[in-house]
C-alpha cells in the first residue's frame, strides 16, 4: 500500500519518489523505451494514437519531457543565439535605436526556431569591471556582437570560443562579417547640409569615444585614437566636410557624453553654450543625445531652429514627433537585426550568407534646421 502511493507521487525531478524514466513510461505502455524516446525527438515515426498515449501516461507519471541540458549535451546544439553587450542590459531595452535592431533580430531567430540570450558582464566583475565568465559560460551556439570597443576584453572572450560570430556596427575583426552602415559618408552628409544652408559656427555632442566613461571636451588626439569605430567615423566625416568648407576642427568643441540618453544630451548643450562663441548648428552622434539638446535649449528659450539648429543620426520614431520634427539621418536598424540573424543562422547551418555590404542611410530633412539668423 505504501509502495503504490510513493509511486503514484513520482515526478520527473524525483521530489515525490523515484525519478520517473523512460524506461517506467514503457513499462506502463507495453512499448518499449525508444519508443517512448521518438515521442518527444523523432514524433513523425508514430502514430498520432500513440504518441497522444504516451505523453497522456508521460503526464500522469509526472514525467516533464526529457531533461533540455543533458539533451544540448547530446546533441552538441543549444539552439540558442547570444547578443553580446559591454553595456548594461537596461541598455537594450531604454534605448530606441537598439530595441529595434533587437526587434529585427528577433523575428529571424524566431523563424529559425532558435532562443536569444542577451549576455552583458558590463558592472559585474570585481569592483564594477568587467567579467568575461558571462561570455565564456553562456550556453549558445554563436554570437552577435553588437556595437563594442576595439579594446573591449569581452569580444576577446567571445571570439576564442570559436563559435560563429557577427559584428554589428563594430569594432572590425578581420575573419567576422561586420553588418553595418557608412558613418562617416552619412556625417559628412548631416555637415554638409548645415553648411549649404549657412552655418559656420558648429560644436559636437558625441557619445563614448572610447568604454572608459569620460565625459567632456574630446580634444583631437582622442577624437582620432577613439576605441569605439562607430564615433571615430562620424566625427571623421563631420571634420572632413567642415574642413572642406574652410572651417578649422580645432574651434569646433566636441562634447564627450559617457552614453547615448537624453539626460546626456542635455549635459551637453549646457557645456557647448559655455563657449564664448554659442553654436548656430549642432551635430549629434544620435537622434536621444540630439534630442536631449533641443530639449535643453527649449527650457531656456533658445529656438530651435532659428537660434540653433540640430542634427540627430538614426531617425527613431521620436525624431519625426519631436517638436520640433528633428532632421537626422536614417538608417535602418531592424534591417541590421535581421541581416545579422540571416548571415548568423545561415553560418551555423554552413549556407551561403547574404551579402553584408554596408546598409544604405540617407538625410531626413524636417523642421530643427534651417538658415542661422541674420545678426
Amino acid at each position: 500500500m505504501g509502495r503504490k502511493k510513493a509511486e503514484a507521487g513520482v515526478t520527473s525531478g524525483g521530489t515525490g519518489g523515484d525519478r520517473v524514466t523512460l524506461t517506467r513510461i514503457a513499462g506502463e505502455l507495453g512499448v518499449s523505451a525508444m519508443t517512448v524516446s521518438n515521442a518527444y525527438n523523432h514524433p513523425d515515426r508514430l502514430s498520432e494514437a500513440l504518441r497522444e498515449r504516451i505523453f497522456e501516461t508521460a503526464g500522469r507519471l509526472g514525467y516533464g519531457g526529457p531533461d533540455p541540458v543533458g539533451r544540448s549535451l547530446r546533441r552538441q546544439r543549444t539552439d540558442v543565439v547570444g547578443v553580446l553587450y559591454s553595456s548594461p542590459l537596461s541598455y537594450a531595452f531604454d534605448d530606441p535605436a537598439a530595441v529595434s535592431f533587437l526587434s529585427g533580430l528577433s523575428s529571424v531567430t524566431e523563424e529559425a526556431d532558435l532562443g536569444l540570450l542577451l549576455v552583458s558582464a558590463a558592472g559585474s566583475g570585481p569592483s564594477g569591471g568587467r567579467d568575461a565568465r558571462a561570455v565564456a559560460q553562456a550556453a549558445v551556439d554563436g554570437f552577435v556582437i553588437y556595437s563594442m570597443s576595439d579594446e573591449e576584453p569581452l569580444l576577446v572572450a567571445a571570439l576564442g570560443r570559436r563559435l560563429p560570430a557577427v559584428v554589428v556596427d563594430q569594432p572590425f575583426e578581420e575573419g567576422v562579417p561586420l553588418v553595418g552602415v557608412d558613418d562617416e559618408g552619412a556625417a559628412r552628409a548631416a555637415a554638409e547640409h548645415l553648411l549649404d544652408l549657412g552655418h559656420e559656427r558648429f560644436a559636437i555632442a558625441s557619445f563614448g569615444l572610447s568604454a572608459d566613461g569620460r565625459e567632456g571636451i574630446a580634444e583631437p588626439d582622442r577624437q582620432e585614437q577613439a576605441a569605439l569605430r562607430v564615433s571615430r567615423m562620424r566625427l571623421r566625416g563631420y571634420r572632413a566636410a567642415l574642413e572642406e568648407a574652410g572651417l578649422s576642427w580645432s574651434g569646433v568643441p566636441v562634447y564627450e557624453c559617457p552614453g547615448s540618453a537624453k539626460e546626456f544630451g542635455h549635459r551637453a548643450a549646457e557645456a557647448l553654450f559655455r563657449s564664448k562663441q554659442k553654436p548656430t548648428a549642432i551635430l549629434a552622434l544620435s537622434d536621444q543625445l540630439a534630442l536631449g539638446a533641443v530639449e535643453w535649449m527649449t527650457e531656456r528659450r533658445i529656438s530651435v531652429p532659428e537660434d540653433v539648429s540640430v542634427v540627430g543620426f538614426d531617425d527613431v520614431p521620436a525624431a519625426a514627433i519631436a517638436d520640433p520634427p528633428l532632421t537626422t539621418i536614417h538608417q535602418d536598424h531592424a534591417g541590421k537585426g535581421i541581416l545579422a540573424g540571416r548571415m548568423l543562422v545561415s553560418r551555423l547551418r554552413e549556407e551561403e550568407p547574404p551579402s553584408a555590404g554596408p546598409l544604405a542611410t540617407h538625410l531626413v530633412v524636417r523642421s530643427s534646421t534651417s538658415p542661422p539668423r541674420q545678426r
